[in-house]
């Protein structure tokens, strides 16, 4: 799994936020190398003088002048301990630095090692060459903790208000390209309301514009063709009625011929309703929230007409469902009528919840031939009859129309041949539940 974002909301954050931690780091380095050491530097070769005037008086490790020394400890501070008594007084806790033992070894002329410990004032202890075993306490009075705490601060403020900053701006230069993702998303499923604002820097403004032009453009071929099959439609129906009305009034002799007419114009008259609900749209608008057992169960009892044995076998607290009632009925109604054309034994259908993925599943089995591998995905396609196994009747929209309906309504639907015989159709439709 990579950890660099896909989205450019995510790469926008993370480059700023990168080079703003370079910067941070570069600004660190810079200050402690041309700011804190040199000032340390400094201070360690101030307080090696310091430690030599300690020693002025000392011969062999022991002190000659008490009463210069006295008065030179009283005035500046600086104290000279026994082992003993500097880890009386915070030796302990101090904490050694090789690079200033090194520093003041080269001032001392000798062996010497420094240890600092923090606090309020700062204490420098110093074990010189001079006198080994003994330590010089050396108080800081103008060097102080918070200082440093100060930097670290300030340092994390900048940098955090920084990245802040480029959030609130890749946000900001995003929110257009998210809003016509979504609006994209909404004219994929066949819903052409949605007009994006204009607005955002110029490239994204260019891109809006024409996003509005194009879906106005779709919704306005939409309405075109819808008007063309509707027309055409109902110019087909005038003289299907007319020959509905001339056969019925052929002679008794010749019913043989009627029937078979009759059959003809009631198949026209069905293959015609198949377009008219092909090109129809179900808009989110159309949609609410509904008990998806109660609306498959609605169905199933409608179409024990034919009757055959429907087995209807319901999940339990399954949350509800936004749909369109009217249209996921004729969803259901086609993949029923669809098991009972191409099988002769009961069809069972039944709905699954999943929690996890919070989606519904209605599936509905048959024991007919099935429909061969290669031709599973090809079916759903318009006027598309790849189930020849199973019979060649209709317009070969069923299957079109029910992936339209399913697909407005954000779901799946899949065919697949079982292990025992028969065809599984399956629908999946996502729940309001979060």
């Amino acid at each position: 799994m990579s950890l660099f974002p896909r989205s450019a909301f995510g790469q926008t954050v993370f480059f700023v936020g990168g080079l703003l931690l370079l910067n941070q780091i570069v600004s660190y380095i810079t200050v402690t190398l041309y700011v804190f050491k040199p000032t340390f530097e400094q201070v360690n070769l101030m307080l090696a003088k310091q430690v030599k005037t300690v020693f002025i008086d000392w011969e062999d490790g022991v002190e000659t002048n008490d009463e210069l020394s006295n008065k030179f400890f009283e005035i500046t501070g600086i104290e000279v301990m026994t082992q003993r008594q500097a880890y009386i007084n915070g030796l302990d806790r101090a904490k050694e630095y090789s690079l200033l033992s090194k520093s003041m070894s080269e001032q001392l002329n000798g062996s010497a090692r420094v240890r600092i410990s923090q606090g309020d004032p700062i204490v420098y202890w110093v074990e010189a060459p001079q006198a080994p075993g003994y330590w010089v306490r050396v108080p800081l009075t103008g060097l102080s903790e918070t200082k440093l705490e100060f930097l670290v601060f300030y340092l994390s403020s900048i940098g955090f208000l920084s990245v802040l900053g480029g959030w609130w701006f890749a946000r900001h230069l995003n929110r257009p390209l998210k809003a016509l993702q979504t609006a994209a998303g909404r004219v994929g499923v066949g819903d052409f309301s949605t007009r994006l604002v204009e607005d955002g820097s110029t490239e994204v403004r260019e891109v809006t514009r024409a996003f509005n032009q194009m879906s106005k453009g779709i919704a306005q071929l939409e309405n075109d063709r819808r008007l063309l099959m509707a027309g055409v439609s109902h110019d087909l129906r005038t003289p299907l009625t007319r020959i509905r009305l001339a056969t019925e009034m052929m002679a008794d002799e010749e019913d043989y011929l009627k029937e078979g007419i009759i059959d003809d114009i009631e198949d026209m008259n069905a293959i015609i309703d198949q377009f008219i609900e092909y090109l129809r749209h179900h808009h989110s608008g159309q949609m609410a929230a509904e008990d998806i057992n109660a609306v498959v169960d609605d169905v199933v009892q409608a179409e024990k007409k034919h009757k055959r044995t429907i087995r209807f076998a319901q999940a339990e607290n399954i949350p509800p469902v936004v749909m369109n009632t009217v249209a996921l009925k004729r969803v259901v109604t086609n993949m029923i009528e669809n098991a009972i054309r191409y099988s002769e034994s009961a069809v069972d259908v039944s709905t699954h919840y999943n929690a996890r993925q919070r989606e519904v599943t209605i599936k509905v089995k048959d024991r007919g031939p099935g429909i061969p591998e290669s031709e599973l995905e090809n079916v759903f396609e318009p006027f598309k009859q790849g189930d020849q196994a199973r019979g060649s009747e209709g317009s070969g929209l069923g299957l079109a129309i029910i992936k339209r309906i399913v697909t407005t309504h954000g779901g799946k639907v899949r065919l697949r041949n079982r292990a025992e015989g028969g065809l599984s159709a399956e629908v999946a439709l996502p729940t309001t539940k979060n």
